[in-house]
């Protein structure tokens, strides 16, 4: 596989991940608004699906509360909201130039394995249903796979362009 065929498929796999984090950055803005949109459209699903309905009423509940009494605890999504915003601004730098900015993709893929302990530790801690803390994990299982393709190509074009100039690839 040639040079450009690498960084076109590089590419491709960080836009998933800068969309993806995009999106999550865009969505945690307006939590209340949403979660009492999930609400509406999994209510005809309360009789197969109890324990999630009523995991999602009460965190509608409890958005609404802080909103009305403690809106400064909403702040901190807006701040998670933020985070997202500035990863996805991040990966500009290797849809640039994957090689020299190898090292987002790495922090990357260190965050997609972060979250496997902070989801296990903090969930139970926080009192988060498991089958929620599996759709925490799934941020992590779904960022990855994008990562490390990216990440092989990028290493291999890193050989390639040092094998063609006679020069040691660094790692």
């Amino acid at each position: 596989m040639d040079i450009e065929e690498r960084l076109r498929r590089t590419r491709r796999w960080l836009w998933i991940v800068l969309i993806g984090l995009f999106l999550s950055g865009v969505t945690a803005f307006p939590l209340e608004i949403e979660v009492r949109w999930l609400l509406r459209v999994l209510d005809p699903l309360a009789g197969q699906l109890p324990a999630l309905v009523a995991w999602i009423e009460r965190v509608h509940t409890g958005l609404v509360t802080a909103g009305e009494d403690y809106p400064f605890l909403l702040y901190g999504t807006d701040w998670l909201a933020f985070a997202h915003l500035v990863l996805a601004v991040a990966f500009w730098g290797p849809l640039r130039d994957p090689v020299r900015n190898v090292w987002v993709v790495q922090v990357g893929m260190i965050a997609c394995a972060g979250i496997i302990p902070l989801a296990l530790i903090c969930g139970p801690i926080r009192d988060i249903p498991w089958f929620w803390t599996l759709v925490d994990l799934s941020f992590a299982v779904g960022a990855f796979p994008p990562l490390w393709f990216a990440y092989r190509h990028i290493r291999a074009i890193e050989a390639s362009a040092a094998e063609a100039t006679g020069a040691p690839a660094v790692r």
